[in-house]
This record gives C-alpha cells, sequence and structure tokens, in this order.
C-alpha cells in the first residue's frame, strides 16, 4: 500500500491518463512512488504523480545531455511550432505540456493530452495532427530561416498517419 498526500486529485490523474489499464496505472503508482522514495518523503503527492506521468508518457530526463544554445534555441522554436498549430486547430486534443528538456530520444516535447478516451481516428483529426507535426519544421524555417533533423521523427509520423488514411 502507498501512502498518498491530501493533494492528490484522483479525477486529476484520471483525466491525465486516458487509455490507461490497471496495469498502467499500477505503474505509475509505483513511479510515483518511487519518486516520493528519491525526494525522502513519507507520503506520494500530486507532484511526484505528475513527474511519474511524465516519465512514463516522455520518458526520462536526460539531464546529462548538453545541448548548446543555438540548438537549445532552435528546439524551443520547434516545439513552440507544434504548440502553436495544435492551439489553433479546432478538433485537435489540449496542449499539455512543452518542454526542451531532452527525454528519452527527442531534444524536446510537446505533449498533448486527449480529454477522453477515443476508439477511432477520423479524417479531419488525421489532417489535424499531421499539420501539427508540421508545425517543428515551420517555426524552423520561419524564425530561424533554417531546417534541422529534428524533424525527422515528425515526418515520419505524419507518414504514418497519412499512409493509415488511405490504407485503413
Amino acid at each position: 500500500k502507498v501512502p498518498i498526500g491530501n493533494d492528490v486529485d484522483a479525477s486529476i490523474i484520471a483525466r491525465g491518463t486516458p487509455g490507461f489499464s490497471g496495469a498502467d496505472l499500477a505503474n505509475l503508482v509505483n513511479e510515483a512512488a518511487l519518486f516520493a522514495a528519491r525526494r525522502s518523503k513519507r507520503v506520494v503527492d500530486m507532484q511526484d504523480f505528475e513527474d511519474a506521468k511524465d516519465k512514463i508518457y516522455m520518458g526520462p530526463e536526460r539531464k546529462s545531455t548538453v545541448m548548446r544554445e543555438e540548438e537549445r534555441k532552435a528546439t524551443a522554436y520547434h516545439e513552440s511550432g507544434h504548440a502553436v498549430v495544435a492551439k489553433l486547430l479546432p478538433k485537435a486534443d489540449p496542449v499539455h505540456k512543452v518542454t526542451i528538456m531532452p527525454r528519452g530520444w527527442a531534444l524536446g516535447v510537446t505533449w498533448q493530452l486527449p480529454e477522453h478516451d477515443k476508439y477511432s481516428k477520423y479524417k479531419d483529426n488525421m489532417l489535424e495532427e499531421i499539420a501539427i507535426l508540421f508545425g517543428g519544421r515551420a517555426a524552423e524555417e520561419v524564425f530561424l530561416n533554417a531546417m534541422s533533423t529534428g524533424a525527422s521523427n515528425d515526418f515520419e509520423r505524419a507518414t504514418k498517419i497519412a499512409r493509415d488514411m488511405v490504407t485503413r
């Protein structure tokens, strides 16, 4: 049994974990407990849950990765491009978090969080997802007058969505 702090709001956790199975939720609680233990706390609070959710969704922070200021700036513009396009599109999932802290294999992450579980995808939503994925590269071109390889994963994902639109 994991002792939970008074600030923990189960409804906020539930809203932030759409599609999680019981095992996924158990993993979230375990990760949150690990964060609390590393901080020498006796109870797991909401910040521990947020940090655990970030780790599960976006990968572990790579604090040891040293980025030059120029690269940090380019990453910030890139991620901002995703976020702005997502904000402007009417059917896009809300932007939950944007970071330029390297996580997993990414130098930055723009994380959209659906407001409810989704079981099917529709053409208009898929086109918006593609536009959001291209938003990072567009921001690089507009604000930096340059293009980086940082968008390669975005292009792979956009290509997969486009292929799914045609073949599924």
